[in-house]
């Protein structure tokens, strides 16, 4: 082996040891894919495509299976899906949380780390894990693309 190819080698065998205790795989979370209908399977490929590539200082993620309904940020991983099932928890006389004129479902009761924007032609789903804090300021930044590209319903539909 001449000089210059155990170089290669040396340096090669280094920057894999390196990447490997550095941990430099991508990050993933695996989340359940949505299957939006006909009729919101457009509103949810916009929405997702404008998501932010930050959510809470947090870098996006990979989500597995892999999928253009949702993303997810940081680690544990932030999440939104768009194009859910409704909520079945949602009722006429449900508590919402209105963040910049988007309805959202707040779940469990007591400690909700699960919302879901309610009221839109595509219902689109926010998972906040507690260890970020108050949910406000990922919900302020998706209110704010929900109300750009979901059209909302009628009023009095949920």
């Amino acid at each position: 082996m001449t000089k210059t190819l155990r170089r290669c080698a040396a340096a090669l065998a280094a920057l894999a040891a390196a990447g490997v205790l550095a941990g430099c795989s991508p990050a993933t979370a695996e989340l359940p894919a949505p299957s939006p209908g006909p009729a919101a399977d457009d509103l949810c490929r916009e929405l997702l495509e404008r998501v932010p590539q930050t959510v809470y200082d947090q870098e996006r993620v990979e989500v597995r299976p892999e999928t253009p309904y949702a993303a997810a940020w940081g680690d544990p991983p932030i999440a939104l899906r768009c194009g859910v099932g409704r909520p079945e928890e949602l009722r006429p006389d449900s508590e919402l949380t209105v963040v910049n004129g988007i309805a959202w479902l707040p779940e469990p009761g007591e400690r909700p780390d699960l919302y879901t924007a309610v009221g839109r032609e595509a219902y689109v789903e926010m998972s906040i894990p507690a260890t970020y804090g108050a949910p406000a300021q990922g919900l302020v930044a998706m209110s704010d693309l929900i109300d750009q590209e979901i059209p909302a319903l009628p009023a009095g539909e949920l």
